[in-house]
């Protein structure tokens, strides 16, 4: 009776221990399992959305991004800048004033290539730069077109305006260094950008009005094909003077936050 009561209780021990090592067995299976379906997933998780506020020589701008893939980013932003002067020339009384405005949209495509240095391309797809001023010339005063001296009238003064503006959209080159959407826990960034944006050679425009005098003869600006034509000369030695800025330095620092 004795032996018989031992070997059902070391079949039921024996039972109850393999039991316990399948279901052991099988929920390691099961969590080792879970970690390998969801590892892939993290991996493949990419960054939704980030913001910055930057300054450089755009003018102050706010951007966005979103990550596309595990080293590309799009990016997107708005610049803004406007600077205003007045004044007088003291050697000939001029007086004038100027404004300077810095406006630009644009879309870059960052492709990071170590870390965070990246090379980006894009553009500024509305580039609103523009100068623009105007002048006046008091009556006796002189005024230089082209190399050719004139005296402004004394009964109708010269005044004028004149602006300098580039084309609407501007293709951009740039490398930098930071990334607005780290691939990590990190959530503030520090960003910068070196490059250009090509926006073709600067068109000046140049307006004068009143009478111009030369050895006391003096006639309107607009009857008089010379005068004419030397403001047309000097509006192309103000472009030629331009030319560098067809490409348009760009260099920017901005303060990001990963969301």
């Amino acid at each position: 009776m004795r032996k018989r009561f031992l070997l059902i209780a070391v079949l039921v021990y024996s039972a109850a221990g393999f039991g316990q090592t399948a279901d052991s067995a099988d929920n390691a299976s099961s969590n080792s399992g879970a970690p390998q379906n969801n590892q892939p997933a993290a991996k493949q998780s990419l960054p939704r959305f980030g913001i910055e506020v930057s300054a450089g020589t755009l003018g102050a701008g706010i951007q966005a991004a979103t990550a596309v893939a595990r080293h590309t980013n799009i990016r997107g932003g708005f610049n803004f800048f406007k600077l205003s002067v007045s004044g007088t020339d003291n050697n000939n009384d001029l007086g004038y004033t100027g404004t300077l405005r810095l406006k630009s949209g644009e879309i870059l495509v960052d492709q990071y290539l170590k870390g965070s240095f990246h090379i980006s391309g894009g553009a500024l797809i509305y580039n609103g730069f523009q100068a623009t001023g105007n002048v006046q010339v008091p009556g006796g005063q002189t005024l230089t077109l082209n190399g050719v001296t004139y005296v402004s009238a004394t009964s109708d003064p010269v005044t004028g305006t004149g602006a300098i503006t580039v084309r609407k959209v501007a293709p951009e080159l740039l490398i930098g260094f930071g990334n607005l959407l780290p691939r990590s826990a990190r959530h503030f960034t520090v960003n910068f950008d070196l490059g250009a944006a090509f926006q073709g050679s600067p068109n000046t425009t140049l307006n004068l009005l009143g009478s111009t005098c030369i050895s006391q003869v003096c006639s309107t600006i607009s009857s008089n094909p010379s005068v004419q034509a030397n403001i047309t000369a000097e509006q192309r030695k103000i472009s030629n003077t331009l030319k560098p800025f067809q490409f348009y330095p760009v260099l920017r620092i901005g303060f990001g936050y990963k969301f």
